[in-house]
């Protein structure tokens, strides 16, 4: 319509208030309408956009294990072993003075509860070469 053309169709169609009882349109109604419009979005967005950003904080977590996980693995495959290591069986980390580790068969209950280094944790040898930590009983 901004080519000058007068409106043509049935009233209820027009941009325009076309009876004399509506009200006026006036610019600062039009303005004030704008900023609720503005208002609205901004607020939808930062919502979403807040979704977004715990996702990825989320993800960032994930990735953060899972690197921790290859870190672990990658330590206990490079330890001292002097057997072959099978998936599905347990293995006990001792560490030595000098700092070197070592995988053992034997839990530190096995060596009467007091080993010849320091005990580090038990791992479970998984089929894909990861492992998993075995849990310490606790006492009674």
């Amino acid at each position: 319509m901004d080519d000058g053309s007068k409106h043509e169709g049935p009233a209820r169609t027009s941009p325009y208030p076309v009876s004399r009882l509506s009200s006026r349109i006036e610019l600062v109604d039009v303005a004030r309408e704008i900023e609720r419009a503005d208002q609205l979005i901004g607020s939808v967005s930062s919502g979403k956009l807040g979704v977004i950003a715990k996702q990825i904080r989320a993800l960032q977590d994930e990735a953060q294990a899972i690197l921790e996980a290859a870190r672990r693995d990658l330590s206990l495959h490079h330890a001292e072993c002097a057997f072959i290591k099978r998936p599905g069986a347990v293995y006990h980390l001792y560490e030595r003075a000098t700092g070197a580790l070592y995988l053992s068969m034997l839990s530190p209950a096995e060596w009467g509860d007091t080993p010849p280094h320091e005990f580090r944790g038990s791992y479970r040898l998984e089929l894909d070469q990861s492992w998993s930590p075995i849990e310490a009983p606790t006492a009674p």
